[in-house]
């Protein structure tokens, strides 16, 4: 079951979160023992550090850079790019810029 968003109304997923000065922001879409869909909006220069996830998870960015850390391998990624990043392998995220993505985690 979806929170904290309209049903049935066209809308923008970039839009419905705000940036925060110095802050990581998240909205929580889904939550439940199958999935997980979160909006995070990252302010410049700010980070998720290294972990890891019980399942997979897949980062789309709505808008601005990141670079995403998965072992030890780094990635840049921009807007309508994704990238998945393996159950139980460590990864981070770093904003390059100002940053808006979707983390749609998928568990088993």
């Amino acid at each position: 079951m979806f929170k904290n968003i309209e049903y049935a109304s066209p809308l923008n997923l970039k839009d419905l979160l705000d940036y925060g000065a110095g802050q990581v922001v998240s909205k929580t879409l889904v939550q439940n023992n199958r999935h997980s869909l979160t909006l995070f909006s990252f302010d410049e220069g700010e980070e998720i550090s290294t972990h890891k996830s019980e399942g997979d998870a897949l980062i789309l960015v709505l808008d601005g850079n990141a670079r995403i850390t998965i072992d030890n391998d780094e990635f840049v990624l921009s807007h309508n790019q994704t990238i998945v990043m393996p159950a139980k392998h460590p990864h981070a995220v770093f904003a390059i810029t100002k940053m808006k993505m979707l983390l749609v985690v998928s568990f088993k």
